[in-house]
């Protein structure tokens, strides 16, 4: 795509800064051309120079192609190539180039992966049906429907109304994962004209620069890395690091060239001795130094708070060996030579990251105590890491079987597609999808010994779920190496986790508190959808009412009014608004406003007056909570509150209304910073339940003070539903906290004064927090 519209959030089928070519006149678009499609080296200022113009050729491109490709293919690539240039004829970049260099430097990058002829075809003609209005059937006629299917994959959304540029931007990349998600070549193609369009960035405005290099760094990056495409990745992370920070990359490389000769007497002399080593070890291998990046050293830096001087393993070195066990005897050959620093071995050839990568990495002290990181692996190994899935890209090898990596990648592919099924709109598939695009990931058990990866900071409850759905709805708890532990525990490296289940269990809203994988979040959410759907749309109705009769209309809104509305809205029907309103997906408040808009733009047709009037009481009346709404109402676990304490409530997305106390100090900073997400409610009367409340007995550490304790709370009509203990102020006094199950605020009054009243209790006061 280019440069402008494959990254602005306006769903036109041309941007405003678009070009015409056969159908409208010529116009300059942005960026300059890559002069090949092999990564340059990063310049110290990261803007490029605009080239003077000149005329495209592919004699490059079909020069790399004829190494690989038949004849044959190589026609009806040049026939792609012929039909985009007719195409784009007229259409220039700011650069004065012809636009035709775009396509043709986004098919070169495909060539060094070497893609197939219709990944290739679809390189060249990738923004034929964005900017000019090429049909997908007419695409199909001339050149087949897989690659038709390969650039619709490709192509933005035609002109929709979308209620933000945030929706518009988001329902984009769904269209691309989802294609992805069904041919990986759509994101192969899409990040090779990403990487063209980053390499030309310099002639855009900064803010316009900032803007493309953050989506790069939030979006394309992370796929780059989970589909195991390393130079890109990298390439991608410092093209985005110098248009996001030009001073810090400017600085950072300076330092970074001042250094390479500063250290270089100590690299060529861990070089030798490496070489030396190996070869007297008897081993056939190949050794490369290698640097860190910018974006690397930079990250480090900013993470550790460390100073560019204290960063000393800006250098490292690559070990390629001929065949799997010379991996290990390599290992141990570098042992024997330096030692090794404890804590920093990590075998990725046991167990591969989940983008497919292997590979021994060791961290040696080298000469003048230097710490040194080593990488060795395979000829194999070495490809995998390079280019990822690209080495193979999901295609079955030779022998008709699906390699390890290809098997990961299709997965993963597959769980886009399980995601966005149980997804309610655009938004919430890419906070998914970005969630599970999160380098970092920890390795764990199941009791059969087989090893799932998931994200750094992922649950018992992630393990669940990324098992089957069934299983993480109905878990209740989980034992991770043999010990009980809550689902809420985070899982490390090495864990074996068991999940204990209940036919009886199912999800909650806390729930979403702490689970970390896209996967969790979205089954989650859809069961709370689905399931709770009558109490959340009743919610939902009340919450509309009170703020309509908020802005002084009347909440009983005639059926040309409701049209309306819809039409201007992605819901279907009235009650789908209530339900996105009973889970705090839609604000009542905002709907209330542009219902209000609508009555006063279209007066004449909906008179004014059946809605609105000086006899509607403006006063708006409290939800009435009784505790037993069920999970679109939750009472909120810092606070607790209970019938008798002032209470008000939080509309939350996807958790429906959470109810704290007003005094409750949680809710008075949310307060500050989401002021129109907080209603008024109010207890309603004869509430037949049980109420948990947390209190705390401050008591002398003696024998059978516990028991008296609890002994008297039994008496009081109250249950004990947690207990635990901790050390108090002085040696001879504990705190003994309770969670207890009463009826409301006077019963808790009533129980407290009987606890007080025992031998030995100092104190007693209601918890909070």
């Amino acid at each position: 795509m280019n440069l402008i519209d494959s990254n602005s959030s306006v769903p036109a089928a041309v941007s405003p800064e678009k070009v015409a070519s056969r159908r409208s006149p010529s116009k300059s678009n942005s960026s300059t051309p890559s002069p090949s499609s092999v990564s340059p080296s990063l310049p110290e200022n990261p803007v490029p120079r605009a080239p003077a113009t000149g005329v495209a050729s592919i004699t490059a491109l079909t020069t790399r192609l004829a190494e690989y490709l038949s004849p044959a293919d190589l026609k009806l690539v040049k026939e792609a190539y012929r039909f985009s240039d007719e195409m784009h004829l007229g259409q220039v970049r700011r650069s004065g180039e012809p636009y035709i260099s775009h396509p043709i430097a986004v098919a070169e990058i495909c060539a060094e992966w070497k893609l197939d002829v219709q990944a290739i075809m679809a390189a060249l003609l990738h923004d034929v049906m964005e900017d000019q209005d090429v049909k997908k059937e007419e695409l199909i006629e001339r050149f087949g429907a897989p690659v038709a299917a390969l650039v619709d994959g490709l192509s933005k959304l035609e002109k929709i109304e979308f209620q933000s540029q945030i929706e518009a931007q988001a329902e984009n990349f769904r269209k691309m994962l989802l294609a992805m998600a069904r041919d990986v070549r759509v994101i192969l193609v899409k990040l090779a004209d990403r990487l063209h369009n980053m390499r030309t960035l310099g002639a855009m405005k900064p803010e316009k620069q900032r803007r493309i290099s953050r989506e790069t760094m939030e979006v394309y990056v992370p796929i780059a890395h989970r589909l195991g495409l390393n130079n890109i990745y990298r390439e991608l992370q410092d093209l985005a690091f110098a248009h996001l920070y030009p001073m810090r990359y400017r600085t950072l490389a300076k330092a970074v060239k001042a250094a390479r000769g500063n250290r270089r007497e100590v690299v060529n002399k861990i070089m030798e001795a490496v070489k030396t080593a190996l070869k007297e070890a008897g081993l056939t291998t190949q050794v490369f130094g290698r640097e860190k990046t910018l974006y690397g050293i930079y990250r480090k830096m900013h993470d550790k708070h460390l100073s560019f001087s204290q960063v000393l393993d800006v250098y490292g070195f690559r070990i390629v060996v001929d065949n799997f066990p010379n991996s290990y005897f390599a290992l141990g050959t570098l042992h024997a030579l330096y030692k090794p620093m404890p804590g920093k071995f990590k075998d990725y050839i046991a167990i591969p990251k989940t983008n497919g990568y292997q590979s021994l990495h060791t961290t040696l002290i080298g000469p003048y105590g230097t710490p040194v990181e080593f990488q060795i692996r395979t000829q194999e190994m070495n490809q995998v890491a390079e280019s990822g899935v690209a080495a193979h890209w999901l295609y079955k090898n030779e022998d008709g079987n699906l390699t390890d990596l290809q098997q990961r990648t299709h997965a993963w592919l597959q769980s886009l597609l399980d995601i966005q099924k149980q997804t309610g709109d655009s938004a919430e598939f890419l906070e998914h999808v970005k969630v599970d695009l999160f380098p970092d990931s920890v390795y764990v058990f199941t009791p059969k010994s087989k090893i799932i990866a998931l994200p750094r900071g992922a649950t018992a409850l992630d393990f669940a779920y990324n098992i089957h759905t069934d299983i993480g709805d109905q878990a209740i708890a989980t034992r991770i190496n043999h010990e009980p532990v809550p689902l809420r525990s985070e899982l490390k490296n090495g864990d074996i986790v068991e999940i204990i289940t209940s036919p009886n269990s199912r999800p909650t809203p806390n729930w979403l508190t702490y689970v970390r994988t896209g996967k969790a979040r979205s089954a989650i959410r859809h069961y709370l959808r689905t399931i709770n759907l009558n109490e959340s749309t009743e919610l939902g109705r009340q919450l509309l009412a009170q703020a309509l009769v908020a802005v002084h209309l009347n909440p009983e809104l005639p059926e040309s009014l409701v049209d309306k509305l819809l039409n201007e809205s992605t819901a279907k029907s009235l009650e789908e608004i209530h339900t996105d309103i009973g889970i705090g997906k839609r604000m009542a408040a905002l709907v209330a406003r542009h219902i209000l808009d609508l009555v006063e733009d279209d007066s004449p047709s909906i008179p004014f007056q059946q809605f609105a009037g000086d006899k509607l009481s403006t006063k708006r009346d409290p939800v009435i909570i009784y505790g037993s709404e069920g999970v679109s109402v939750q009472l909120a676990p810092c606070c607790l509150p209970i019938p008798g304490d002032g209470i008000v409530g939080q509309l939350k997305r996807d958790q429906g209304l959470v109810v704290h106390t007003d005094d409750c100090d949680n809710a008075k900073r949310m307060q500050v910073k989401e002021p129109d997400r907080w209603i008024d409610v109010s207890w309603g009367e004869d509430l037949n339940r049980r109420f948990d409340s947390r209190v705390v007995v401050m008591v002398n550490n003696e024998r059978g003070a516990l028991a008296r304790i609890a002994a008297e709370i039994g008496e009081s009509d109250a249950n004990i539903s947690h207990v635990s203990m901790e050390d108090g102020q002085a040696n001879d006094m504990t705190n003994i906290h309770f969670t207890i199950q009463i009826e409301d605020r006077t019963h808790l009054a009533r129980l407290m004064r009987n606890v007080k009243h025992l031998n030995g209790v100092a104190k007693i006061w209601r918890e909070h927090g």
